[in-house]
């Protein structure tokens, strides 16, 4: 899923739990490619948790990253994850 956001500062913010295996993968994507990015554990923060459930429709889907640019993608393959890095 992707949409936008109001901008939300510089750095690419992801949204992420410690078990979630496309969280992992998501992170290995960014890191390979240089990426900056603020990981926010969304199971030790409930301001974080509720801003993922908003932006997913009441659900605690993540990765959930949230884009300087405003744009939000939710639990993207690594093909889309990839689209929109290179359009950074």
């Amino acid at each position: 899923m992707t949409h936008s956001v109001t901008g939300n500062g510089a750095r690419i913010k992801m949204y992420t739990t410690t078990w979630c295996p496309d969280c992992w993968r998501a992170k290995s994507v960014m890191e390979s490619q240089g990426v900056d990015f603020v990981e926010i554990d969304i199971e030790g923060d409930e301001d974080a948790r509720e801003l993922v459930q908003r932006l997913n429709n009441g659900f605690m889907s993540v990765p959930t990253i949230v884009f300087p640019d405003g744009d939000v993608i939710t639990e993207p393959s690594t093909t889309a994850l990839m689209a929109k890095l290179t359009k950074q």
